[in-house]
């Protein structure tokens, strides 16, 4: 009989927390703290069955395919002082973290936004323990205004500022337009409706003519959807685990009302 209520009410929670309604956060009994390849950490989210990185190493990943294929790519056609960047699907803020120490380091103002749907407590945010791989400073900025940062854009130094929005993708509206489009949402086998065309249009309207989208993925059906954006398309290595990863340079203005640059 204890099976018979216990089952259906776990496969419940099961289905409601795939896709919970936007501002809900995930319950946390689904989510922990786990270690990857390269001994950095990640979060499980056991009903996705999926991870927030790459099990190969959670900071390896980052830093090839959003850091060195986005940013650094970035900095160096443009030879700018100054960036936006565009992340879909903010998770740990791995990827703020290792995007701002370099700017950090090389004096490039940063204006960061982060879309979140479903934020994850400060608490596990805390467990993955990346101030090993950026230094205890700006850690401790991140960690002490993470909740504030959903409120308001926060500021650090002079070079450094971050804006977490609580929304779905599909929901986001702006006036600006950005440099680089970090796409780091789930897998497209676990959350297909992200990597659709009319999505990926909404979402890569607000890169500005010559931006930069880059992600962990590369297949045919992604790269059918870019070209069909107007974007130039390029291979990239992919990090450990994947051979290869997608690069994209928005070629034509694809916005039908006038955006101001950040």
């Amino acid at each position: 009989m204890c099976y018979l209520i216990q089952i259906p009410a776990l496969y419940d929670l099961y289905l409601m927390e795939r896709n919970p309604p936007a501002g809900e956060s995930i319950h946390p009994d689904l989510l922990q703290c786990t270690n990857t390849a390269d001994g950095s950490k990640t979060i499980y989210h056991s009903g996705l069955r999926e991870h927030y990185h790459s099990i190969h190493g959670a900071v390896q990943e980052s830093r090839h395919v959003f850091l060195d294929s986005g940013l650094n790519y970035f900095l160096e056609q443009s030879r700018q002082d100054r960036v936006s960047i565009f992340e879909a699907g903010f998770g740990t803020g791995l990827n703020f973290l290792l995007s701002a120490v370099h700017c950090h380091q090389n004096k490039i103002n940063l204006r960061y936004t982060g879309i979140e749907a479903y934020p994850l407590p400060e608490e596990l945010v805390c467990q993955t323990e990346y101030h090993q791989y950026i230094g205890k400073e700006i850690w401790d900025f991140f960690i002490s205004n993470y909740g504030k940062a959903f409120r308001q854009e926060i500021v650090f130094r002079p070079f450094i500022r971050l804006k977490i929005i609580e929304q779905k993708l599909a929901e986001f509206k702006s006036d600006r337009l950005f440099d680089i489009l970090y796409f780091d949402a789930f897998a497209a086998a676990k959350q297909p409706e992200l990597w659709t065309l009319p999505l990926l249009g909404h979402i890569c309207n607000f890169l500005r003519p010559g931006g930069i989208f880059v992600t962990y993925a590369m297949n045919g059906n992604l790269k059918r959807n870019m070209r069909t954006l107007g974007f130039r398309v390029e291979k990239v290595p992919g990090a450990p685990g994947k051979r290869e990863m997608l690069r994209a340079i928005r070629s034509e203005d694809l916005s039908a009302g006038k955006k101001t640059t950040e």
